[in-house]
């Protein structure tokens, strides 16, 4: 059945692929997006299909639609864009499921929001299952988007007790993937960055911490096999393949042929986990989901991706990164 599809930040990276997937199955998209992060080029070649239209707009001001589902992916996700603005990054998150769930309410549509392993902190429990509540701080300098994060989860589940709003939440870890912004001061982006200039790889720490990576298109395989499912969730939406930083590095440097060298001069900052991997055995009993892509094989893909690209063209939204 075609269905009028509304994906909030549909142009960031994630947004944008997944407004691949949907207009090329033939539903109605409407992307909306306010441009802080993302990239009109990330949808430039969608602009011409029929089933595609493009909005300017702010998800903290209220938002007036007529749609049968929502994917609610407004916020920036990286630290050194959502902690640019933390005040409103936090408005994001809280005003942004305030007004999406107010619209889903009234024209009684589904909603998918995009919620993050954040939610978990720096977890005293490894691999993290849905059930661990986390490990936050929550006056520090991460908190805007961690805290963020989880009050919207909150309103979700509030909005779906009391009005009945058809709700489902994902946590998503670590992805990866063609469109990530090379300035949004990931660690993916940060190392092939600096490997195809032939600069020095830096790591945070002694690169020992470990991440879980997802390539963009296991993970957007999973958006849709979610909001197509009858759990409300929350469901962890991850790769739990776990690499250290140092793994990572080396990986990219072999792939890319960089004579970068790997070094170690900077502190972790603050509240940065040392351990992320998700436990997804929810996501495999009631999705049939989980990620058939290999890290090698998607770092290919991605740093194919990031020679093609010219980076001048991408704004650094932060003079840090």
């Amino acid at each position: 059945m075609i269905k009028r599809i509304l994906v909030t930040g549909g142009a960031g990276f994630l947004g944008s692929h997944l407004c691949d997937r949907l207009v090329d199955a033939g539903h109605d998209v409407i992307c909306l997006d306010n441009f802080f992060t993302s990239q009109k080029a990330n949808v430039e070649h969608l602009l011409g299909r029929p089933n595609f239209e493009l909005i300017r707009h702010d998800v903290t001001h209220p938002m007036y639609l007529e749609v049968d589902e929502i994917f609610n992916l407004a916020c920036p996700a990286a630290p050194g864009h959502y902690q640019y603005n933390p005040i409103k990054t936090i408005k994001t998150s809280v005003l942004g499921a305030i007004n999406v769930l107010g619209l889903a309410k009234r024209v009684k549509a589904r909603v998918f929001h995009a919620s993050t392993s954040e939610v978990y902190g720096d977890p005293h429990v490894h691999p993290q299952p849905e059930t661990y509540w986390g490990n936050v701080n929550p006056i520090g300098p991460r908190a805007c988007y961690d805290e963020g994060k989880r009050a919207a989860e909150t309103l979700m589940f509030d909005y779906h007790r009391q009005n009945g709003v058809d709700v489902r939440v994902g946590r998503i870890f670590n992805t990866y993937g063609p469109r990530m912004h090379p300035f949004d001061g990931r660690v993916v982006s940060n190392f092939i960055r600096q490997a195809l200039r032939g600069e020095d790889i830096t790591l945070y720490g002694d690169g020992t911490q470990t991440r879980s990576f997802c390539y963009v298109d296991d993970l957007v395989e999973g958006f849709l096999r979610m909001m197509a499912c009858d759990d409300a969730g929350p469901i962890n939406l991850g790769n739990p393949a776990e690499f250290t930083i140092r793994e990572l590095a080396e990986l990219v440097v072999e792939i890319s042929g960089s004579p970068s060298r790997i070094v170690y001069d900077r502190p972790l900052p603050q509240d940065d986990p040392l351990q992320r991997q998700p436990d997804i055995g929810r996501a495999r009993a009631l999705l049939g989901w989980e990620p058939v892509v290999p890290l090698r094989a998607g770092l290919e893909q991605t740093i194919a991706w990031f020679r093609r690209i010219d980076m001048s063209k991408y704004r650094p939204p932060t003079p840090n990164y």
